[in-house]
């Protein structure tokens, strides 16, 4: 069996391909099952035999129960998005220190051993998908850093052979399955921290040929989802919970810290914000302030770890700006409320250098393979992102709103991508 491993920044999925098509895999939650496996992972500390020991849980599960749990413990969220940080190694959960690599295998192996319940010991062998830029990555070198930080997560994950493709390549490869003649393809792929695009001649007669695809170029950089999220929280939930306010201190008013704030924005580093030193602060912070509420809000939700929820407010805002011009922005859990409105031009105002960064590398790759917008057939986007009207006007500008594509936008790499192994057999 040939299997395709999808492992995203914010959901992962994977996919068998055999004699009977490409199946991907289902996993159980508390609303049915989903092809989604959402790539975080909750601690819990527990007792066991008069011991001290802690438990994870992760996808589905993890959500699951830390839903369920009365005290909190640590759900961490975007793993994938510190694979090339160099100073972040280890971090400390309840008293013991963790590898970023172990913390990661843990969400790899759960993955595995779903799809093994459901198609048997068959996942050890596997084709995973790699961004062609990671996040933070500056330079090939990070790149490197960063695909070797995930080949050791995968080994100790219990993968015993991994092979990595671009994960636009691989949804060139679902693509290409369903054609019957020869075209040149755009591929967008839009996960939560990275955007890559590829250039590809794909079709039956390449097929015939031996060549069964043809990568033209790719380009990739550390802008999707995440970085839009981020734009919302800075403008809308930030302000909120103090941010821009001030406090009063020996006889001066001064600004609220707002390094807070930047963590707060970024969905892998809010779980390293329940820190002690963090929560004194903010408690001092909150004593001087102009406007306690707000800082008190702030502590609430650093406390109560409810970085999911805000994080699934903020996405249900965002994804309704796809279909609606204005929408509003709830969020409420104990003394942590907000209640604004969100529209769909000041979100498109406040992303801005976001959709130029986008822009310029799809016309990098363009000019940097002598391919002009008139050349390409079909242009096929792909992840949750690739909604965004913002992102689709990018295309339709350059390629035409006749020639965008899309299908199965959450699981189409995972599906390449073990159409991808099956060829390597």
């Amino acid at each position: 069996m040939a299997v395709g491993l999808d492992f995203g920044t914010t959901n992962s999925s994977i996919a068998l391909a055999g004699p009977n098509g490409v199946q991907i895999a289902n996993f159980a939650s508390s609303g049915g099952v989903t092809e989604a496996f959402r790539s975080l992972l909750y601690l819990h500390r527990i007792r066991e035999s008069g011991r001290s020991a802690i438990k994870s849980w992760s996808g589905p599960a993890g959500i699951d129960e830390y839903l369920n749990s009365d005290e909190k413990g640590r759900l961490v969220q975007s793993l994938k998005s510190f694979l090339t940080s160099r100073s972040l190694q280890t971090t400390e959960v309840f008293g013991r220190r963790f590898k970023l690599e172990e913390l990661i295998a843990r969400i790899l192996a759960d993955i595995r051993a779903g799809a093994e319940r459901q198609f048997g010991p068959t996942a050890t062998h596997v084709v995973v998908g790699r961004p062609v830029r990671f996040v933070g990555a500056e330079s090939d070198a990070d790149d490197e850093y960063a695909l070797g930080r995930l080949k050791e997560a995968l080994l100790i994950a219990g993968f015993r052979e991994v092979r990595f493709e671009y994960e636009p390549v691989g949804a060139a490869y679902h693509y290409e399955s369903t054609l019957d003649h020869d075209e040149l393809v755009m591929i967008g792929d839009f996960g939560g921290g990275t955007s890559d695009f590829s250039l590809l001649r794909v079709g039956p007669s390449l097929r015939r040929s031996g060549v069964t695809r043809q990568v033209i170029g790719n380009e990739g950089v550390g802008i999707a989802g995440d970085s839009f999220d981020a734009r919302i929280i800075r403008h809308l939930v930030s302000p909120a919970l103090g941010a821009g306010s001030e406090l009063e201190s020996g006889g001066k008013r001064l600004p609220v810290p707002n390094w807070v704030y930047f963590k707060l924005e970024r969905w892998h580093h809010l779980s390293f914000l329940k820190s002690a030193e963090t929560i004194s602060m903010l408690k001092s912070v909150a004593g001087q302030a102009l406007e306690p509420k707000k800082i008190e809000a702030l502590l609430y939700l650093i406390q109560h770890d409810l970085g999911y929820q805000l994080h699934r407010a903020v996405q249900r805002a965002k994804i309704a700006l796809s279909n609606v011009d204005r929408t509003r922005l709830h969020f409420s859990d104990g003394e942590a409320e907000i209640d604004e409105e969100l529209t769909r031009a000041d979100f498109e105002s406040w992303i801005q250098e976001e959709l130029t960064a986008i822009e310029n590398h799809v016309d990098e790759l363009l000019s940097k393979t002598g391919t002009h917008p008139a050349d390409v057939d079909v242009v096929f986007l792909t992840g949750g992102s690739s909604f965004v009207p913002a992102v689709r006007r990018i295309f339709e500008s350059r390629f035409g709103h006749h020639k965008i594509r899309t299908c199965d936008e959450f699981t189409s790499v995972a599906r390449g991508l073990a159409l991808r192994a099956l060829e390597l057999r």
